[in-house]
């Protein structure tokens, strides 16, 4: 069995909930202010060991009220916090997210996220048969170097794109399976892309990407379920008939299950649609960590 490592971020979610999104300049009437554990690296870990990996997570956390609730919530759901500093004179990370008719807007204040650096990253030992996970919540160098070391391990890496961000072919060229969904692919192929497109469309861009031959691209479409390349041929994971409740942290759901069932020895094919299973059940709980489902509930609704 191998194990997770996640570089990332980790954030307090603050969701603002309204009927509908507000327009530029607008004031709509809120519902609710909810706090929820948060942070791309964050839920990814948790959502790895909800579903039974042995899980890393690799990040900073400002020496503040929200950091020392972040880290009870992480080292309650059985992630590894070793590495895991917290930092003074930063604060913890923050995402503010507006939501909306199961639709969301976010806005990221990085904190003590921005910190996180190649000597953070490259502390833990990895090994063969290991799964390196990280996103684009942390700076470049960082997530660089933890792939480089993860490499020389012999190391799985997987790169959730997330938010959308201008990286060099360098750092592309380091990973051996990229997640990522319609927007963030249209953003680095500088493709005009649509959740309705034909997916040909998608299968043209996803072969555009310079992360060389041999590479697995999974794109998330969320309702519409996961295109994959694997050894460049298209594979369509359909879409699970669910009713949303909340998005937040669906993708980062969909990479920590790649991950956990990439780590117990299954086949690519295998993990997603497994991690298309858990998404589904994610959507229909409000926030984005406490929504990661375990496994028992996941085994439990492929089941039926």
């Amino acid at each position: 069995m191998g194990r997770v490592f996640v570089a990332g971020s980790i954030n307090m979610d603050v969701v603002a909930t309204a009927d509908r999104h507000p327009r530029i300049g607008e004031t709509v009437a809120g519902t609710a202010l909810l706090y929820f554990p948060g942070g791309k690296g964050a839920n990814q870990a948790i959502s790895a060991a909800r579903l039974g990996a042995t899980t890393t997570l690799i990040g900073r956390l400002g020496k503040d009220a929200f950091g020392d609730q972040l880290k009870a919530f992480l080292g309650a759901q059985g992630v590894d916090l070793s590495f895991v500093q917290a930092t003074a004179g930063a604060a913890t990370g923050t995402a503010v997210i507006t939501s909306a008719n199961a639709d969301n807007t976010i806005v990221v204040i990085a904190g003590a996220n921005a910190l996180v650096s190649a000597a953070d990253v490259t502390s833990p030992v990895l090994a063969k048969g290991d799964i390196a996970v990280s996103q684009f919540e942390i700076p470049m160098p960082a997530i660089a170097a933890f792939f480089k070391r993860a490499r020389a391990a012999g190391a799985t890496t997987i790169l959730n794109p997330a938010p959308a961000t201008e990286c060099g072919t360098e750092l592309l060229e380091l990973v051996d399976i990229l997640i990522l969904n319609e927007t963030e692919l249209g953003f680095l192929t500088k493709t005009e892309l649509r959740d309705t497109d034909d997916l040909v469309r998608f299968v043209e861009a996803a072969r555009s990407l310079p992360i060389g031959r041999g590479k697995i691209v999974c794109v998330t479409l969320g309702k519409r379920g996961v295109l994959a390349l694997i050894d460049d041929e298209p594979r369509i994971v359909a879409g699970r008939a669910v009713k949303a409740v909340d998005t937040t942290g669906a993708g980062d759901c969909f990479v920590g299950a790649v991950a956990a069932q990439l780590a117990g020895g299954n086949s690519i094919s295998d993990a997603l649609e497994y991690a298309n299973a858990a998404a589904s059940i994610c959507v229909q709980r409000m926030g984005a960590a406490p929504s990661m489902p375990t496994a028992a509930e996941v085994e439990a609704d492929t089941s039926r």
